[in-house]
């Protein structure tokens, strides 16, 4: 496919500028690279015209877009107000040049870490700022971009090792660490500002787990662990429960309920049963407390109703982590995880939505936050997970996270 777009791209000199400008350089039909220092910039693109920040309006009229990889990065030397000036008032002052130019796009790329609001690092504060900041620029399209662990056609940084890997020993040490860390390659970057998708709310770009099968091996080996762990080490808990709940209330002392799983399909759901019997169901947020029974509100508490979905774990419908699986009568929820690719993975018995206390009474919110972990997800991000889910996470479950009876 052809493409004629002409593109301004703001430090091209760093690792992601140099394995982007040679893809987009062949596929465009003007490039302009800008940098504080153009001269050097040059040196490093000869082909390529170069300019400093204050020509941009020169030789930059009515451009398609603008890529502002400009930035002050997290292992840099430098104190706060460093960070503010590069990461937040550059890329403010950039922006707004482009649009008087009549430049159409702006893309601010970031990393992945500025959407954890815990990191409070210059970086992540400073780069989070400028996504507000840049929100207020009127005249052109901003897209903010967050990229994991770049790559190009070679390895950089602390695995700069494997490009000298013999290929038998290179190729599953690459699939092992690829399972450990989200990564994305610089030809994925420079192919949605070819092909922008402007149905994203939030664009993080990352290759994913789907073709890795190290990571898909590692993940059910972490299911099953758990599933047998809680079998062998605590069976007897279980039936403790079981008859706590079966003759607290009438009732079942477990409930089955259909849930929507891997590729939309419907499976059975197994919980101990946390509201009295005949409840009907209903809307997410309709849900009424008065419907959890006193046993059933400490088990939701404590998330213990969930033990009984090691048995789905068994039977490979659930993971231990990943998207909680909603209810087929919920086709807000399905329409917009449908839209974003979150039935392409299993579901799990917690989730990066509950831990950031985000639940089913958003659905449009909650897909969104599916779709961040599906893009995100690694071996450590589910340890981390099911750690934050042991500790509590942000969230206390409430009723109306389930539109079931029982």
């Amino acid at each position: 496919m052809e493409f004629f777009l002409k593109i301004v791209i703001t430090g091209a000199s760093g690792y992601v500028g140099q394995n982007i400008v040679p893809i987009l350089k062949n596929r465009c039909d003007k490039l302009i690279l800008v940098g504080r220092d153009a001269a050097k910039l040059a040196k490093i693109f000869p082909s390529i015209q170069c300019c400093s920040f204050a020509e941009i309006p020169a030789y930059a009229q009515n451009f398609d877009a603008l890529i502002h990889l400009s930035v002050l990065n997290n292992d840099a030397l430098g104190n706060e107000a460093d960070f503010y000036d590069i990461n937040l008032a550059l890329a403010l002052k950039t922006a707004k040049a482009a649009a008087k130019c009549g430049i159409k796009r702006f893309y601010n790329i970031s990393s992945v870490h500025v959407l954890d609001n815990q990191n409070q690092s210059p970086y992540a504060k400073s780069k989070r700022e400028a996504v507000s900041s840049l929100a207020e620029v009127s005249g052109i399209e901003v897209t903010n971009i967050y990229l994991p662990f770049v790559r190009g056609e070679k390895w950089n940084g602390k695995l700069t090792f494997l490009n000298s890997t013999p290929f038998f020993l290179a190729k599953p040490l690459q699939a092992c660490l690829l399972a450990l860390k989200p990564t994305v390659k610089a030809s994925q970057l420079a192919q949605f500002v070819l092909q922008p998708d402007d149905t994203q709310d939030i664009v993080i770009l990352s290759e994913g787990q789907s073709s890795n099968a190290t990571f898909g091996v590692i993940k059910r080996g972490m299911d099953l662990i758990f599933a047998i762990a809680v079998i062998a080490l605590f069976w007897w808990a279980l039936i403790i429960i079981w008859a706590l709940v079966r003759f607290g209330t009438p009732g079942p002392g477990i409930f089955a309920q259909e849930r929507v799983g891997l590729h939309g399909e419907i499976f059975m759901c197994y919980k101990f049963r946390t509201m009295q019997q005949g409840t009907v169901q209903a809307g997410t947020h309709e849900v009424s407390q008065a419907s959890v029974t006193p046993i059933g509100r400490f088990l939701r508490g404590t998330k213990l109703d969930e033990l009984p979905q090691v048995w789905n774990i068994f039977k490979n419908e659930i993971s231990l982590i990943g998207p909680r699986p909603g209810l087929p009568v919920q086709r807000e929820l399905y329409s917009a995880r449908n839209m974003r690719g979150v039935f392409d993975v299993k579901p799990g018995i917690s989730g990066l939505a509950q831990v950031n206390d985000v639940d089913m009474s958003d659905p449009e919110k909650l897909a969104i936050w599916d779709a961040r972990y599906i893009a995100l997800q690694s071996v450590l991000l589910d340890l981390k997970i099911t750690m934050s889910t042991i500790r509590g996470g942000k969230a206390t479950r409430r009723a109306s996270d389930y539109r079931s009876a029982t």
